[in-house]
This record gives structure tokens, sequence and C-alpha cells, in this order.
């Protein structure tokens, strides 16, 4: 009888502990990282870099979402009006202060609808051309835009991205005029100039680094002011003639404006956390990314810093879209 009482007391304490385990799992936090851009695209693959991870450190489950369209302001306007409290975040880029200066009307403003959570990294663009062009460096590539005005074309990953505005920022730094064919992604863009169906792309680090063995294509230069370690060898676009000219990204988490500052610090301690795993670092490395933290408030900063400089590349690039 002691035995039966006991294995029935057992059974009940099973199925309560599962019961439990299971509310636990239903009421587990869901934060939500919505990328503006399709599956594959940079931004898409950097948030899964480090989603799991994120989620077990803040004892939630964090998950990726896509939503692409309109050079990523969908999916942006989308968290710009999310409720204010830590679960919907974005993982943005250069493209999003550019937005700002680049559209005529957008449904959010950049820096005032959004808080800086936590910064992940940096990220530079090479510049390059099919390999059949008959060029070797950056000069002579410039030499060869000017002796035909208008007649070259350059494909980027869809007007108003960030491959658009430094390819458009580089023409007008260089004093050069191309066609511009927007593609649907950084991929498709790069395939243009793999099959020599155009004659020029400003690419990511991790859209491009693949090839720089590939005879069908020739990276000519960094847009970044210094050399990037991941390819020491490519010079600047200003050391290789063109000088003043800069254009990288940044790469970080925003949230919508009014989210609690002791919601964004706990967001931001658990990515320090995160990016402190040298797992998850050399993941960073594999896609080009020079890998980062910062506090919130100096993120929020650099964002401000940010938006005056992307003023500055719109404008030079003449670029407008309504």
């Amino acid at each position: 009888m002691h035995n039966k009482n006991w294995t029935r007391r057992a059974a009940v304490a099973a199925t309560l502990g599962l019961l439990a385990a299971a509310s636990a799992t239903a009421q587990q936090r869901i934060i939500r990282i919505i990328v503006p851009f399709g599956p594959g695209a940079v931004q898409d693959t950097i948030a899964r870099t480090f989603n799991n991870e994120l989620g077990q450190v803040l004892g939630a489950s964090v998950i990726v979402e896509n939503r692409a369209g309109a050079g990523g302001t969908i999916g942006t306007a989308m968290v710009a009006k999310a409720p204010p409290d830590g679960n919907t975040l974005v993982l943005a880029a250069a493209s999003h202060t550019l937005a700002g200066h680049l559209y005529a009307k957008l449904p959010y403003d950049p820096i005032k609808d959004f808080v800086g959570v936590s910064y992940l990294g940096n990220s530079g663009y090479a510049i390059a051309a099919p390999g059949n062009l008959g060029v070797n460096n950056l000069a002579e590539y410039v030499k060869l835009i000017k002796s035909k005005p208008g007649q070259l074309n350059y494909a980027s990953a869809g007007n108003g991205s960030a491959t658009h505005m430094g390819m458009a920022y580089f023409l007008a730094k260089a004093g050069g005029d191309m066609q511009h064919i927007p593609m649907k992604s950084t991929g498709d863009a790069v395939n243009e100039v793999l099959a020599g169906r155009v004659q020029g792309v400003t690419s990511s680090l991790i859209g491009i680094m693949a090839f720089k063995a590939d005879p069908r294509i020739k990276i000519l230069a960094y847009t970044g002011s210094q050399r990037s370690k991941f390819m020491p060898e490519l010079p600047t676009v200003a050391e290789a003639g063109v000088p003043g000219y800069k254009f990288d990204s940044w790469i970080g988490l925003l949230a919508p404006a009014g989210t609690p500052k002791a919601e964004v610090d706990r967001i931001n301690a658990a990515v320090i956390k995160v990016m402190a795993d040298p797992v998850v670092q050399e993941r960073f490395v594999r896609l080009g990314v020079e890998a980062g933290t910062m506090p919130s408030d100096d993120f929020q900063k650099l964002l401000r810093a940010d938006w005056d400089q992307a003023a500055v590349i719109v404008k030079a690039s003449g670029a407008r879209i309504e």
C-alpha cells in the first residue's frame, strides 16, 4: 500500500512538473528580429548568426522574420509602429539612415522613431568589374568610365539600397556616369557582373569575398577609410585614386522609440555577452564583418553622426526616390 501511494504521488508530481514546464515554455518570451530584406540578404545572414545564442542569454525565443520590400522601408516601418516593449527589433544598417534622405516620403523618421539598442559591427564594400573588361585597377576603371559616359551599366541590390548609394556616390566623386540597373539582391547584382551583363557593382564584402580568385570578376578597391583586415591586399578607393571617398556600414539592432531604457540596456548587455563568444566571433569573421559592441548611448550618438554623413552621400549622388 505504501509503495502504491508513493508511486501515485510520484506520478502526480511528475505530471505537475511536465505541466509547469509546458506552461513555462508556452509563456516564454518571444523576441522578433525583423530583417527588412529577403532571405539570404546580408542582414538576414547576420541576424541568423547570433539569434539563438541571444535567446539563450535572454531566456527567450529570438526569431528572425523577413519583411522585405521598398528598399527595406516596409519592414522598418513595421518596427517603428510596433509596441515599444523590446519584443520587436530591426536589424538595420547604413541603408536605414540613407533612406531618410533618399525617399521623398517615409512612413517613419529613421532617428526620432527608433532607439539604438546594440551595435554589432561594421562592414565595408568593394567595387568590382567583370574580369573581361580589361581593367587592372581602379584608376583604369575610372578612365574607362569617363571615356564612355552613360554607356556602361552597374547593378545594385535595388533602388535606395546601400549598394546603389555606394556606387552612385563613387561615380559622383570620380566624375563618371553609368546607368543603374536595380536587382532584387546583392547576390543577383554580383551575378550580373560574373555573367558580364553589367560593367560594375558595389558589393558588401560578404557578397563578393568568395569570388576573389574567380577570373570572371575583378575586385578593384575597398570602400572603407582603411583597408579591410579580411582583404588587406585591396587598396581603399581613396588610395586608388578617388580622394575623399568613404562608404561603409554600421550594423545594429534598433527598437521602437519609447522602449524603456532598462529594457534597452538589458538587451544590449545580452548582445555584448553573446558577441564575446569565440564561436559567434568566428561566424562574423566568415561574413567579413568587423564585429564590435558599445553601450546603447554611444550607439545612439553613432546613428546621429551617420545621419549627417548619409545626407552628404545622398546629396552628392543626386539620387531621389519619390
